[in-house]
């Protein structure tokens, strides 16, 4: 009973979630997005891509939760706001990223063999106990909050850009996105070490 319980609670709270989302964040991201391009100007657009991504990583409660159960597991070794802020920094340098690759018609292929061909050369320098959490960081930034607001943020901008299509501009995304925390991670562990 007590399962069932919590099973019911689950399912009607992610559905208010999930309805919240549709609702309301996913219409704002679009708004901004589509607004972005209005001003004229590429940096504006990286530099709002990259914190409106990077706020929505903190508030991640999927990033949160990893953070925590890093901190647990190494006794403190990696403190809890410093794995949330280099997420968060990952995610949100990556979007912006995005925006200008949106913008420029830079091939995703591209970006993603780049970016991947860093992430091989960068694990021969990272310490042991970095390794896995970069790549659990890169999975747990496709959360309920995070994806959504970056989606928005890219369906907004390619719909106001002309000969761009919505759907294969905002394709790819969340792939560039989530590479990014995987790189900062590697990064600090470097830096740490």
């Amino acid at each position: 009973i007590t399962f069932l319980k919590g099973a019911i609670f689950v399912i009607l709270g992610m559905g208010l979630f999930l309805m919240g989302v549709k609702l309301g964040m996913l219409p704002l991201g679009e708004a901004i997005g589509a607004d972005l391009p209005k001003h004229g100007s590429v940096i504006f657009i990286a530099i709002i891509g990259f914190l409106l991504s990077f706020m929505a990583t903190v508030a991640e409660p999927d990033v949160r939760v990893l953070s925590t159960m890093i901190e647990s597991v190494s006794d403190n070794g990696i403190p809890r706001n410093t794995l949330i802020i280099s997420i968060s920094l990952g995610v949100g340098f990556f979007v912006a990223a995005s925006m200008l690759r949106i913008i420029y018609g830079i091939p995703l292929k591209h970006m993603l063999f780049v970016g991947y061909l860093i992430v091989v050369l960068l694990a021969f320098f990272t310490p042991v106990e970095y390794l896995a959490i970069s790549f659990d960081s890169g999975g747990v930034t496709t959360g309920p909050v995070t994806v959504p607001v970056i989606l928005a943020l890219g369906i907004g901008i390619s719909s106001v850009l002309r000969g761009k299509s919505e759907l294969s501009e905002s394709y790819g995304l969340i792939g560039l996105a989530s590479l990014g925390p995987i790189l900062s991670l590697m990064i600090l562990g470097i830096l740490s070490h």
